[in-house]
């Protein structure tokens, strides 16, 4: 397995698919694993392109007993991985909290970063803040992560049946909760600092295109948070899928592919 061994003495585990100086990189979301994104990898990779993913600290291959598993840790583990890479030009796309991770990460990079692509993206705010009405409550939050904490196994069942509005099956809602249980009962932490994330200044000021891509019937990440980010950056647009939940490239798979080729050839 490819491993990026990181300041702390933990590893990253991370997939690396074609060759070349510039590549999409994928980020999961909360929970999940690189195999989140199995259902577009091929066709990302069949295009041409090179991809390049990996699993968050304490998800999937990567080590559980990290001490840092802040979003800030995480998007510094994917400016590691490209450096590593040796990567001159990257399209950073980030499925759920790992958008917040990308933008982070996007921020980090400069101009290295040739855009985002926030795929039913947790930021740049997750929950609601006095001026900003768009989201869960500090308390929808703290229930959740009392829910996972108290029985992590069947919290994360219940969780794998609603990622996807449209009927995808029971074996997709299996394979779904395999993947999650395979993260740390740690990664609480990473969940619970949506509660207090604010990228809004962050995002605006990256100076490449933003693509946001999500679903109108999204239930984990409020559709007005996913538009509110063309609305507030000069270089951003937005494609809604109609009567898609959380996971557009599940549900949607073939017009989430075109939209995201399109912006690659763009970008890269």
């Amino acid at each position: 397995m490819a491993m990026l061994s990181t300041s702390c003495g933990r590893q990253v585990y991370f997939e690396d698919h074609g060759t070349g100086p510039a590549a999409m990189l994928l980020v999961h979301g909360w929970g999940m694993s690189v195999r989140a994104w199995d259902p577009v990898l091929a066709a990302l990779v069949g295009s041409g392109l090179r991809v390049v993913a990996l699993d968050h600290r304490g998800c999937g291959n990567s080590d559980k007993d990290f001490a840092d598993m802040s979003i800030e840790a995480i998007a510094g583990d994917v400016v590691a991985l490209v450096a590593h890479l040796g990567l001159e030009r990257v399209l950073l796309n980030g499925w759920s909290l790992g958008g917040a991770v990308v933008v982070q990460a996007a921020a980090d990079l400069g101009d290295t970063c040739a855009g985002v692509v926030l795929t039913g993206g947790a930021t740049p705010v997750y929950t609601q803040k006095p001026d900003f009405p768009h989201g869960g409550t500090d308390e929808d939050m703290a229930g959740t992560l009392a829910a996972f904490a108290g029985d992590k196994v069947n919290f994360l069942r219940g969780l794998s049946g609603v990622v996807c509005v449209k009927p995808v099956g029971a074996d997709v809602e299996q394979w779904f909760w395999q993947i999650f249980l395979e993260a740390s009962p740690l990664a609480g932490a990473t969940l619970g600092q949506l509660a207090q994330l604010d990228q809004r200044d962050m995002l605006r000021s990256l100076a490449g295109p933003v693509l946001s891509l999500y679903g109108s019937e999204d239930g984990f990440v409020a559709p007005d948070i996913c538009a509110w980010v063309a609305d507030n950056h000069a270089n951003a647009r937005a494609v809604v899928f109609d009567g898609v939940g959380h996971a557009p490239f599940i549900e949607a798979r073939e017009e989430y592919l075109a939209e995201l080729l399109t912006f690659a050839g763009e970008v890269l």
